[in-house]
């Protein structure tokens, strides 16, 4: 029993090495429960069974570029969390969420077994998501605005505020965050010159500019205190 537990944690190791560009043993030790040092073991065991891993000094495992493991195949319990995590995503208001969503659960029920792909199309048939069941639309620009984020490009918007007052501004996108079925840009805004909430309905026009800004150091915690922090700044110049 022990050696199918670890040959269990072998396999998903290996699954986390190919689905990130670089983990570290603390992450691998605190994700199974593990010691560092069974990590560093388990790390050797993939090596000699022909694996080929690059260890950086400081920074954690990868591995060589080109390497693929087959297809994985997912078992039925994982194919029902991808059907009902399907039937979630339809009920966002942004469409372009929904179509590439779509797209790759389509690509993923291809690589189903197929007795676990007839089951998955009979739980599609058989889970509803009430919230928004009218398929109601506000945003077409979260796909995008992904891209912009994880390739550091400037944004412009026309962007109409709560008071109705349109402002055309270049943005340095940062994070993105849901509410409601509703997607929530936080950006630094060059017009403002602070960072700055967006709601995506709110959005008029958007274009990715080909120009790069330098990356922030950003953490939705740090932000999230700032906000607080404007906040009570606000309410003790209004009482004093």
């Amino acid at each position: 029993m022990q050696d199918t537990s670890r040959l269990s944690r072998l396999t998903a190791i290996l699954i986390l090495l190919q689905s990130r560009q670089i983990i570290t043993a603390k992450f691998i030790a605190d994700k199974f429960g593990i010691s560092t040092r069974t990590v560093y073991r388990d790390i050797k065991a993939l090596e000699e069974s022909g694996v080929p891993i690059l260890t950086e000094e400081g920074k954690g495992y990868s591995l060589m570029q080109g390497y693929a493991i087959p297809p994985v195949m997912f078992t039925e319990t994982e194919a029902n969390a991808l059907i009902t995590a399907e039937q979630i995503v339809k009920t966002n208001k942004d469409q372009s969420f929904v179509k590439n969503y779509i797209e790759a659960i389509t690509k993923i029920k291809a690589v189903l077994k197929h007795n676990t792909k007839n089951k998955a199309e009979l739980l599609s048939e058989r889970i509803q998501i009430r919230n928004n069941s009218e398929g109601k639309t506000t945003s077409d620009y979260l796909s995008l605005l992904q891209l912009a984020i994880t390739n550091v490009q400037l944004v412009h918007i026309s962007y109409t505020s709560e008071v109705d007052d349109t402002t055309k501004r270049i943005i340095e996108p940062l994070a993105l965050y849901s509410t409601q079925e509703n997607w929530i840009l936080i950006a630094y805004c060059r017009l403002r010159k602070e960072n700055r909430a967006f709601r995506l309905d709110r959005i008029q026009e958007l274009e990715i500019l080909p120009e790069n800004f330098e990356p922030h150091n950003f953490s939705f915690q740090g932000y999230f205190e700032e906000c607080k922090a404007k906040h009570r700044a606000t309410l003790d110049t209004g009482l004093s």
